[in-house]
């Protein structure tokens, strides 16, 4: 198991420049397999456009407890990136005046920054219709000071959406590290025993599922039922609803692919399963990621791939809504991840 980031270990894939060559040579740059432009281009999706913004997302830190062999983010506890209280500020302004109608904070362990309390009391009384906050279930077993994190969440109505590769120690410790599983059921519990994810609860409580391997996630709706009932049955653990994503080849995971030897067998999977109707709903299109640091991205992926969006509006201080309105969505091969079968974003399934 994984002990060290990429950036810890100095690994070359800790550069998302060697990232996008390697995601744009080899089968791409041959021809056998086509590049994601001329994919969409064929449906006359290209290029992808930028529609009315629903849902700000913003990772406030990269530092996390944990470190997960298919991390996107290659966070970890010896990532020291994080975001300031000016640049909250900023993010408090934008999330005043903007009209979308998601705020989803995330890391790393977005509670690991030591301004996340004040930044969620000051977020919630701005009123906004679905207020996310991701996080891992083990952070509020980490440390005593964040063990009240379940009372913290319930008195700001915050709908909590945490990871959960399987129902099975064996599978979640091998993504996640050991004693992932066990940790991550206690949070549950604590969670359940003020009201959250209880039928007909408005405290909301969803799950996250990524594969734990080279392979795609099966039909999310089948996920779901299979994860309650076995976590009915066995823990007498409730939730809503489970967001099935597929793994993106980016950082960890293109890491891990290509240490396994299945970079190439993977990519010709998720072309083959490329999805028209995905197309339609990925989540770039209505979403704003915002990085640690306040620049602006399409999506959480293209911000580990330092892919900025395709604007005059690069900060969150510089935050235009006319200008970021229907821009360029910026495109690579990881793209084919979120267009896959049913599609993935950070809601799940698309199509």
């Amino acid at each position: 198991m994984i002990t060290k980031s990429l950036h810890k270990r100095e690994s070359e894939l800790a550069n998302s420049k060697r990232q996008l060559e390697i995601l744009s040579n080899s089968i791409f740059k041959s021809g056998d397999l086509p590049m994601f432009a001329s994919k969409i281009a064929e449906t006359n999706q290209f290029p992808l456009k930028a529609r009315k913004l629903e849902i700000l997302q913003i990772n406030v830190g990269y530092m996390c407890n944990q470190v997960c062999e298919h991390c996107h983010v290659d966070a970890g506890p010896d990532r020291k990136e994080i975001m300031t209280k000016e640049t909250m500020l900023q993010c408090l302004e934008v999330i005043k005046k903007t009209k979308s109608h998601t705020l989803d904070l995330t890391g790393g362990a977005p509670e690991m920054n030591p301004n996340f309390r004040w930044f969620v009391d000051e977020a919630s009384k701005v009123g906004i219709k679905d207020f996310i906050v991701r996080s891992n279930l083990t952070i509020m077993k980490a440390n005593k000071k964040f063990a009240d994190l379940p009372e913290f969440f319930k008195s700001h109505n915050v709908h909590v959406v945490s990871s959960m590769p399987h129902w099975t120690r064996g599978k979640t410790d091998k993504q996640r590290g050991t004693g992932v599983f066990d940790q991550s059921i206690e949070a549950l519990r604590d969670l359940n025993a003020i009201g959250y994810g209880m039928p007909d609860s408005n405290l909301r409580l969803d799950l996250v599922y990524n594969p734990s391997g080279a392979f795609l996630p099966g039909s999310q709706s089948s996920l779901e039922k299979d994860f309650k009932k076995t976590l009915l049955e066995d823990f007498n653990i409730h939730f809503h609803n489970l967001f099935a994503i597929t793994n993106l080849p980016v950082s960890r995971f293109l890491d891990y692919l290509i240490a396994s030897d299945n970079y190439e067998d993977y990519m010709y999977n998720l072309v083959e399963a490329y999805n028209p109707a995905a197309v339609e709903n990925v989540m770039c299109t209505n979403t704003l990621s915002v990085s640690w640091d306040g620049y602006l991205y399409d999506c959480d992926f293209n911000q580990m791939l330092q892919l900025p969006v395709n604007s005059k509006a690069k900060h969150i201080s510089e935050y235009n809504e006319e200008l970021l309105f229907n821009r360029d969505i910026v495109i690579s091969q990881h793209c084919y991840g979120c267009t896959a079968g049913a599609g993935s974003s950070c809601q799940g399934s698309v199509a």
